[in-house]
C-alpha cells in the first residue's frame, strides 16, 4: 500500500479482498446478508466499496471466512480504518456526482479520458470553466458557483506535484471550435491548452471532424488506471440520466481498446497544436 493512494483507492482494494476471502469460503453474498442479519444489500455495497467499512465489521467477516493468517487480517483492518479518513474533497460531497469519480481520479496514476463536447476539467482555465458553469447552472448562486469552480481548480492539483497524473485527453473538434465565454475567453482557454501540453504527463488529441464515427459517440468517457493494482481499473461514463462505471476487467479491456483505437484516428500531439494555433491565428 502507498502513503498517497487515498482513501477511495483504499476502500476499492479492501473490497476486493474480502470478496475473494467470501468466494474461497464457498459463501455467497446472501449467505453473509443473513448470517449477520444484514441488509441484503449490505455485502454488495462493501465488495464494491459503495459504502466504508467498519474495522469491526472486517474482523467479523474475516472470522466467519476462516481467515486465520493475523498479519493478513490486521493488514485489512488498518485499511478500513484508512479507508474511512477525512479527505480534502469531503467538504464538497454536497456539490459532487454520485459515485466518487473524483476520489478515483484522486487516486489514480493514469486517466484516458475523451470529451465530445467542452475540454476535460483538469484542462479548463478559470474563465473557461466558469462560464461553462454559469451555463450549466444559471440558478446556482454564486457561492455555490465559487465552490464548483474552487472544486474543479483543486482538482488541477493532480497534474503536478510529487506524483503526477498521467493524463491522456482526447477531445472532439467541436470541443475547441465551440467559444465558450466568448472569444476572449476561449482565445485563453486554447493559449493554455497549447502551454499545459508542455508537460511531460499530460498527452492532447484533438479528433477531426473527418474521422466519421466511432464508438464514443454517445458521450463523455474515462478510464482510471491505477498503479501496482490493475485489476482495479474502472471506466466512468457520463451521461444526463446518470453515471456508470465499469469494474469488470474485461469490460475495462474493451474500453482500452477502444481508446487506442480513437488516439490512432486522431491527430496527434503536432497535429493538435497546429490547429490550436489555426484557431488562435486564423
Amino acid at each position: 500500500m502507498t502513503v498517497d493512494e487515498g482513501p477511495t483507492l483504499r476502500r476499492r482494494r479492501l473490497g476486493a479482498e474480502l470478496k475473494r476471502c467470501r468466494e474461497a469460503a464457498g459463501l455467497t453474498q446472501e449467505n453473509v446478508s443473513r448470517h449477520f442479519e444484514w441488509h441484503a444489500a449490505k455485502v454488495t455495497r462493501i465488495e464494491t466499496a459503495r459504502v466504508a467499512v467498519t474495522p469491526r465489521d472486517v474482523k467479523d467477516l474475516l472470522t466467519l471466512y476462516n481467515v486465520r493468517d493475523d498479519e493478513y487480517r490486521e493488514a485489512l483492518v488498518e485499511l478500513a480504518r484508512l479507508s474511512r479518513e477525512r479527505t480534502w474533497w469531503t467538504d464538497y460531497r454536497d456539490i459532487m456526482r454520485p459515485g466518487n469519480f473524483i476520489g478515483l481520479e484522486a487516486g489514480a496514476a493514469v486517466m484516458r479520458t475523451w470529451e465530445p463536447i467542452v475540454l476535460p476539467g483538469l484542462l479548463q482555465t478559470e474563465e473557461y470553466m466558469r462560464a461553462l458553469l454559469q451555463t450549466g447552472r444559471p440558478d446556482d448562486s454564486a457561492a455555490d458557483l465559487q465552490r464548483r469552480v474552487s472544486l474543479r481548480l483543486t482538482r488541477q492539483g493532480r497534474l503536478s506535484g510529487n506524483r503526477p497524473l498521467e493524463l491522456h485527453a482526447i477531445v472532439d473538434e467541436s470541443a475547441v471550435r465551440r467559444a465558450i465565454g466568448g472569444r476572449d475567453i476561449m482565445a485563453k482557454q486554447l493559449a493554455y491548452l497549447i502551454e499545459v501540453v508542455q508537460r511531460p504527463n499530460v498527452t492532447l488529441q484533438i479528433l477531426p471532424f473527418e474521422a466519421g464515427a466511432h464508438q464514443f459517440l454517445g458521450g463523455s468517457a474515462a478510464l482510471l488506471e491505477f498503479q501496482e493494482t490493475s485489476h482495479l481499473d474502472v471506466v466512468y461514463l457520463e451521461g444526463l440520466a446518470g453515471d456508470l462505471y465499469e469494474e469488470q476487467p474485461h469490460e475495462v479491456a474493451q474500453y482500452r481498446q477502444e481508446f487506442d483505437r480513437l488516439s490512432a484516428a486522431a491527430l496527434d500531439a503536432r497535429g493538435t497544436v497546429k490547429m490550436i494555433e489555426s484557431l488562435l491565428h486564423p
